[in-house]
């Protein structure tokens, strides 16, 4: 499957969100979508950290940089968890 262009997503994310402001999202896909653009930011850079630890000859600097970028997945992904728990069903 090839990758949505700007304007695709774009429309797409702009639809997930009226979707998910008029509460028909039957089935999570806005929920799915809007979710995973958030997170996939946070992946993105973590594979630009990585890629320059790894060629970048292993510097202390660039490792420093990885481990942030994990620890800060790692924050956003318990927060979202928690933000998800703590709803008490009033989505």
């Amino acid at each position: 499957m090839s990758k949505p262009t700007d304007i695709e997503l774009k429309t797409a994310l702009v639809a997930a969100g009226t979707m998910k402001e008029h509460d028909k999202d039957p089935f999570y896909i806005a929920k799915s979508l809007l979710n995973h653009n958030f997170r996939l930011k946070y992946y993105e850079e973590l594979l630009t950290a990585a890629d320059r630890y790894m060629n970048h000859g292993l510097a202390e600097h660039e490792r420093m940089k990885l481990l942030r970028c994990i620890e800060k997945i790692k924050e956003e992904e318990t927060r979202i968890s928690k933000s998800d728990s703590d709803s008490f069903g009033l989505e």
